[in-house]
């Protein structure tokens, strides 16, 4: 079995609801995104799947946040974008658009460099 990952980055803003502390109020964050996945054969080339290819979905998937406000994008709109929630909805969408050889290991979501969480599916 093989395992590749994929790091990516984005800025945004969000508040989160509910929360008794400075994290309610309007702040900002330069997120990084660790992309988990697995692949069982190697094509005739010594490749799981090509990085260029996986960048490319996992892009498409995060252009949405780039530069907003998360909490107007849904499902933020009415969910907490939180670190958990973030990294559970982004696992959904890139899982969609993965190649059938991959599968989708975990994601985690990094708010800053020693703050994370991460989500999988077992």
């Amino acid at each position: 079995m093989y395992e590749l990952t994929v790091r990516r980055k984005f800025s945004a803003a969000h508040q989160l609801r509910g929360y008794k502390g400075k994290c309610e109020a309007l702040h900002g964050h330069t997120y990084a995104i660790e992309v988990y996945l697995r692949a069982g054969e190697l094509d005739n080339i010594g490749l799981a799947v090509d990085f260029k290819e996986l960048k490319k979905i996992i892009d498409g998937v995060l252009e949405r946040y780039d530069h907003s406000f998360i909490n107007e994008v849904p499902p933020f709109d009415e969910d907490n974008p939180s670190a958990e929630n973030m990294a559970r909805v982004v696992y959904g969408e890139i899982k969609k658009g993965l190649p059938e050889n991959v599968s989708l290991s975990r994601v985690m979501v990094w708010e800053s460099e020693d703050a994370g969480a991460s989500y999988f599916e077992e």
